[in-house]
């Protein structure tokens, strides 16, 4: 399948599949007849004899050097060279697909001043697999996430490295194989093809998407949790959360009473408390806060996909070119730090569930640790500790980039968003987070095995899905095998699919 592009329809689903190589892209006609037009505009600005930044100047601090006709073709090749300024280990692949189709769409829109080549040789690497070596570490989010980017623009001039078809090897080597021409850089392509701050946008819509899908099994596990503790299930009921008003709530108590429907807990036949913990009783309230984080951050994002994120801007309707900072990456760094922290507040709620499931005293007529042979045996206690020193790293993860700007490049860039600090660390919150519910998925499958009443039809296909990875522990083993392979299961969702499949899709929002 193929999906056209017009600078106005990009999605964080979108973006996810074809950052993960499932669709192929071409850009809308009209597109590219935008691309042509501007460039005209700045060729004609340019045989006028006027200043513009970054086409016929330097940058940052050297933006008052004016640079002469015979240098700007040169210049965009040492830009690139210059730029190109990362660290560390080769980023994840999805990550640096999703930064050139968001660049790509950028383009699209017609204010960037490229020549076409430029766009298509990204829309020709996308679609025959050419992805660029990108360190993972160097960009401080702001003239855009230029580092990587550039990494990125060394391909237009066949330098650098590229991942194709499962190999590591030079860029050129690579486009010459997939059949793609190397384009080169003419004036304003190499600052068009770095300006912006695509690579936060990449790796944000995709942790923004596997996080929404990690807070279903989030309810789910909730759920599985409060049917083991014997949960009194009122304050589930749709009309006590929609009669505050908060959408997430509202969804995520949705979620547990669909994976609850049906057990013996519904029904008055198993004797509940009154009143229960915070841990149990207030689910819905926390789950659904990060919900309602994740919406805002998804609004934030997508606007941020469909908009002009470039300097200058070239409006050829109005003759002008406007410079600014359309590339600043707070306006998706600060709600990134707050998706990161609404996955750390979730673990830790989970952790409080854990505790009940395995403290005795709280868990209503459970064996001690979820064993048969407390005192031999010492069953999940362990488990706990894991838990508990995955989301310390989470909590100090959890300290926002945004407020951590430090100046740069002679003080020309004095705030800066950190984004992709956040970026990263945000990305360490949610791969934590797979661990920590994995490690209440086990707690609550071992703990339903103990009980002796009917739980509900999602509950049970949750506890299955459980089963086809961890065996209900018996005597002690070692438990790092059966922590690993949940913490995978819930990546690949396994545990979502599974009760999807028997009750029906849950609510994202």
């Amino acid at each position: 399948m193929s999906i056209v592009l017009n600078g106005k329809n990009l999605s964080i689903e979108t973006l996810n599949k074809v950052a993960k190589g499932e669709d192929k892209i071409r850009l809308d006609d009209e597109a590219i007849a935008r691309i042509k037009a501007c460039r005209a505009f700045l060729e004609r600005k340019l045989a006028a004899g006027e200043t513009m930044y970054g086409t016929n100047t330097g940058i940052g601090e050297l933006s008052e050097v004016r640079l002469d006709d015979s240098q700007t073709k040169e210049f965009q090749k040492y830009l690139i060279f210059n730029h190109a300024a990362g660290i560390g280990d080769p980023m994840p692949i999805p990550w640096v697909r999703g930064a050139m189709l968001a660049r790509i769409n950028v383009h699209a829109q017609g204010y960037s001043a490229c020549r076409p080549e430029i766009t298509l040789t990204y829309v020709d690497m996308l679609n025959k697999g050419v992805t660029p070596v990108v360190c993972n570490k160097g960009s401080v989010g702001a003239c855009g996430d230029l580092a990587p980017m550039a990494q990125i623009a060394l391909s237009l001039m066949g330098e650098g490295e590229s991942f194709y078809q499962g190999e590591r090897m030079p860029t050129s080597k690579a486009l010459d194989k997939a059949g793609i021409k190397v384009p080169g850089l003419e004036v304003r392509d190499g600052p068009a093809s770095i300006n912006g701050s695509n690579f936060i946008s990449s790796a944000g819509c995709q942790i923004i998407y596997d996080a929404e899908r990690w807070l279903k099994q989030a309810d789910i596990a909730a759920a599985m949790s409060l049917e083991a503790l014997l949960a009194n299930m009122k304050p589930y009921e749709s009309r006590l959360h929609e009669l505050r008003g908060f959408r997430g709530a509202v969804a995520s108590a949705e979620n547990i009473r669909n994976v609850i429907a049906g057990s013996d807990l519904t029904t008055g036949a198993v004797k509940v408390k009154v009143q229960d913990a915070y841990s149990m009783r207030s689910s819905p309230q926390v789950i659904g806060a990060a919900r309602d984080q994740l919406h805002w951050a998804r609004q934030q994002f997508e606007t941020e996909l469909n908009g002009v994120n470039d300097n200058p801007i070239f409006l050829m309707d109005e003759d002008r070119v406007l410079t600014g900072a359309n590339f600043q990456g707070s306006p998706i760094s600060l709600p990134l730090d707050a998706v990161g922290t609404s996955i750390a507040m979730v673990c830790v709620l989970s952790e409080r569930r854990l505790n009940r499931l395995l403290n005795s005293a709280l868990s209503v007529g459970l064996p001690a640790f979820l064993t048969k042979g407390a005192g031999m045996f010492s069953g999940y206690m362990l488990s706990q500790y894991t838990a508990c020193m995955l989301i310390v790293e989470q909590r100090i993860l959890s300290a926002p980039a945004s407020v951590l700007s430090i100046p740069a490049a002679a003080d020309q860039e004095d705030f800066v968003s950190m984004g992709w600090n956040t970026a990263l660390k945000t990305s360490q919150i949610l791969e934590n987070a797979y661990g920590v519910l994995g490690i209440e998925f086990i707690a609550a499958a071992q703990a339903l095995d103990f009980r002796d009443f009917t739980p509900g039809r999602g509950t049970c296909a949750a506890r299955s899905a459980v089963r086809e990875v961890v065996e209900f522990l018996d005597v002690d083993r070692p438990l790092f095998p059966d922590h690993n392979n949940m913490m995978a299961a819930v990546k690949a969702r396994k545990v979502l699919q599974k009760v999807e499949a028997e009750i029906g899709e849950l609510r994202t929002y």
